[in-house]
């Protein structure tokens, strides 16, 4: 609410026309909007006096069949503000219609009444009605009458204006504090599939270390120390959903020293990424539980090791990552492999980017599992090209 309105209803022109907070130039604006509403209405009018003079054959000039309707406008524009304090502090909606009826039906009739003895006042003082016989008050009150229904339509008029504009208002801001919340939500939601990518990870390597100390000391401290360094660059991260591919990659890289201590002479590693990816956005810890889900049932499986793969190519507005293992591959009934990790990683993909994505995860023809996510190609500077 401004400063100087009452909690019910505005009580000065820029109150009057806006009863939300705003800045001078959009207060000056409304009101210039507001008189270029009446002199729309005197014009529209006018012109139509000054066509049926036209028709009836008489020439009379345009400025003089703006009169009537310029005045009309005029105390309108005036006598106007009140109908609409009155529909913003007493507004005809539901369990509120017989109240807002009570005040809205006299001050309809007032307002009648005062426009057409203020149109005879001024008609009169321009001389309309110097040559005629009949007396002053019998020819205001004939005006007034005369006047009457169409002053009681154009207060109603103004009273359903000033509501439609009510009700689009709180319409658009409905459907704003509903987008918001949406993305209120759905930023919890990655947030807290997120924060359960970090615990899955920092167990599973707690668990190759711990498995591991009581066979290689010296290599489970080295894995300490990188798993140091991971949860370090992890936590610089901070909340980023997005990061660039670079990043996304040199945090592979640290995941992937920690587990070569683990398989030093099992696990061999290619890299395919194509340069012009390397500044692209791609969710944060995209590749983490891709790499992890091969190193744990396509390597670790087997005694002779074996061969990961991360691949990264642009094909037109697209981006494709794909981690690719040489082991057993899925299951011949086709049950899914990985747990947590790489249901987060859908859920992710699809809060992220909706129908904009995709996800595969299929047997190669050679042997072993590929799994490629294909996104929209976005470059950390917001292109796309």
């Amino acid at each position: 609410m401004r400063r100087g309105a009452s909690p019910d209803g505005p009580s000065t022109l820029s109150a009057v026309l806006e009863t939300r907070p705003t800045t001078l130039a959009s207060r000056i604006a409304r009101i210039a909007l507001y008189l270029a509403v009446w002199a729309f209405v005197a014009l529209f009018f006018g012109s139509q006096n000054w066509l049926s003079a036209l028709y009836a054959g008489h020439s009379t000039p345009f400025r003089v069949a703006l009169i009537y309707p310029v005045t009309d406008a005029a105390l309108w524009a005036v006598l106007g503000l009140l109908p609409i304090a009155l529909a913003r502090r007493f507004p005809l909606e539901q369990h509120r219609v017989l109240r807002g009826a009570a005040v809205h039906l006299p001050a309809a009739f007032v307002l009648a009444l005062a426009e057409g003895a203020a149109s005879f006042k001024v008609f009169d003082s321009m001389g309309w009605f110097a040559s005629s016989t009949t007396p002053p008050r019998q020819l205001m009150t004939l005006m007034t009458i005369g006047k009457l229904h169409t002053n009681l339509l154009t207060y109603a008029a103004i009273v359903g204006l000033v509501h439609l504009v009510d009700y689009y208002r709180k319409y658009r801001d409905r459907e704003l504090r509903s987008s918001r919340l949406e993305a209120r939500l759905t930023r919890a939601e990655l947030d807290v599939l997120k924060m359960q990518l970090h615990p899955h990870f920092l167990f599973n390597t707690l668990h190759a270390i711990s498995t591991l100390m009581h066979r290689d000391v010296a290599a489970a401290d080295r894995m300490l120390t990188r798993l140091a360094d991971l949860l370090r660059l992890a936590i610089a991260d901070g909340s980023a959903q997005e990061v660039t591919l670079a990043h996304e990659l040199e945090f592979i890289g640290r995941y992937l020293e920690i587990q070569q201590i683990r398989f030093p002479d099992r696990l061999r590693i290619r890299m395919e990424v194509a340069p012009e990816t390397l500044d692209a956005l791609v969710p944060s810890l995209v590749l983490q539980p891709l790499v992890e889900n091969a190193v744990r049932h396509g390597i670790a499986p087997r005694v002779s090791g074996g061969e990961l793969a991360v691949r990264a190519a642009r094909e037109g507005e697209s981006l494709t990552l794909e981690v690719m293992d040489d082991g057993p591959g899925l299951p011949a009934q086709g049950a899914s492999a990985g747990g947590v990790g790489l249901a987060n990683t859908r859920a992710r993909l699809e809060q992220l980017y909706g129908k904009r994505h995709r996800f595969d995860m299929v047997n190669r023809a050679e042997g072993g599992l590929r799994i490629a996510i294909v996104l929209p190609f976005r470059r950390s500077g917001g292109s796309a090209a």
